[in-house]
């Protein structure tokens, strides 16, 4: 029978399981995922069934040793913080040591305390360099010259600076998003008047895909899916909310565009024909998931993998909707592409997958068809705004899509991958030298303790066999 847990060991081992929720939940893991975690880890350190409550703004953990005994409760408010791929990964290595058995609960809690009180690895400028990069790779994915690739890298650095600066001040991300969404407008006016003969919808639209990068569709709807309705309430809440600013902020812009007189054009793209088409849409899905995983902290060596993914996946839809099956089966398709792929490819980089799912959905998010609803919706001419609300409803489809086929993909990935480690271990091939296959310390041991009637019997020394000749005689 296992020792009781000292009164000591028992609130340790809460706190820390309660600081690794808060470092996950913060950074985007899905309520599931932190349920789970925060019971391995207090089961890994004796602390059987305790009750783990979590929501989207508090964590809470209970542990009672024996009925009647003393329970045990603490509680912990999420902090809602930048999210940061870089702490996601620290703090995932950091639970897979502690279920290994590697390091003890004074050892993980030092951890733990170090990532909370270490600032981003990465310099503030180079974070906004990475939103303006993943801007531009938008730009390139819409078919933009490179007047529209400039515009969108500067208005996107000028929007992630001033949403810092109210970030600082402590103001609301709606507030934010609506100013995300006006200087967006502004540089984008600029543009038009200027003349350089840029389209400057392209450049709004890359900037509404930046704004609509950072919104949680993906963790509400694994809520929702996974039981933890009212943290997936609350998520979804945010993302309305955040959407929304966009909307208003953009709807501004538009009104002020119409009224000093400056025409923005309304954005209707097509599918991607021809190979430089389909080249420059797969070359800037790349980029632009690659300078979001760089402007979320994620490691470097994770880049590379996040761009592939992300350009195969925007090839992927591409093709679909040459086949004509719609741009939502088309985003659909692409987007459990990346939940079987991610999964893999996460693991060979040694990052969670939620570092690679969204980084590589994130060119495919519908910033297109929300500015094609707004223009439609601000033209006011008869027709037009029944068309701008069916772009809006298909924007939201369209983000419904990407979460759930991302989620439906890791759902299967998980199971094959668990089966493919286990034909691994049956079969040991192809191999062209060497033993067949490896005799490993349990199959010596299972070997030696056979019975003797069991066993092979071995070749005398008196065997007629001639010996093998040595090398030179």
């Amino acid at each position: 029978m296992a020792p009781v847990p000292a009164e000591n060991h028992i609130t340790r081992t809460i706190d820390l399981c309660l600081r690794l929720g808060d470092l996950l939940m913060s950074n985007g893991a899905g309520a599931a995922d932190v349920t789970v975690t925060m019971d391995s880890v207090a089961r890994q350190y004796g602390l059987r069934h305790a009750a783990v409550d979590v929501t989207f703004t508090s964590l809470s953990m209970s542990y009672q040793e024996a009925e009647g005994s003393v329970a045990y409760t603490q509680m912990r408010q999420v902090q809602l913080r930048e999210i940061d791929y870089e702490d996601l990964t620290r703090v995932d290595h950091l639970v897979s040591a502690v279920l290994a058995g590697e390091v003890d609960v004074a050892e993980a809690r030092r951890a733990v305390l170090r990532l909370q009180s270490s600032g981003h690895q990465r310099p503030r400028w180079a974070v906004t360099l990475g939103w303006g990069v993943m801007s531009a790779g938008v730009a390139v994915m819409l078919g933009g010259d490179l007047w529209v690739v400039a515009s969108a890298l500067v208005t996107a650095v000028a929007i992630d600076r001033a949403q810092q600066l109210m970030s600082r001040r402590r103001l609301p991300a709606f507030y934010q998003q609506v100013a995300g969404g006006a200087i967006a407008m502004v540089f984008t006016v600029l543009v038009a008047a200027a003349g350089v003969g840029a389209d400057p919808s392209l450049v709004v639209a890359a900037n509404i895909i930046m704004l609509l990068s950072g919104i949680g569709f993906m963790g509400a709807l694994q809520d929702a899916l996974t039981g933890f309705y009212v943290t997936a309430c609350a998520r979804l809440l945010e993302a309305l909310l955040s959407t929304a600013g966009i909307i208003v902020g953009v709807s501004g812009g538009l009104a002020a565009a119409t009224l000093v007189g400056v025409d923005l054009g309304e954005l209707a793209p097509g599918a991607a024909t021809g190979i430089r088409a389909l080249a420059a849409l797969g070359i800037g899905a790349a980029v632009a998931a690659a300078g979001f995983g760089y402007a979320s902290h994620a490691r470097l060596r994770a880049l590379p993998p996040i761009g592939l993914v992300a350009g195969l996946a925007v090839l992927v839809s591409a093709v679909v909707v040459q086949l004509g099956l719609g741009r939502l089966w088309s985003v659909g398709l692409a987007a459990v592409f990346v939940g079987l792929v991610g999964f893999g490819v996460a693991r060979r980089v040694h990052v969670p997958p939620l570092v690679v799912v969204v980084s590589a959905v994130v060119p495919m998010l519908p910033g297109l068809s929300i500015y094609r609803g707004l223009s439609l919706l601000g033209e006011g001419v008869d027709g037009s705004a029944p068309e701008g609300i069916l772009a809006l409803v298909t924007a939201a489809s369209i983000a419904l899509a990407l979460a759930a086929g991302v989620i439906l993909g890791e759902y299967v990935a998980q199971p094959l991958a668990r089966e493919a480690r286990r034909l691994e271990q049956r079969l040991s091939g192809p191999r062209l030298v060497g033993p067949l296959r490896q005799r490993t310390g349990r199959s010596r041991r299972r070997s030696s303790t056979r019975p003797s009637s069991t066993r092979r019997p071995s070749t005398p020394r008196s065997s007629p066999r001639a010996p093998s000749p040595r090398r030179g005689s």
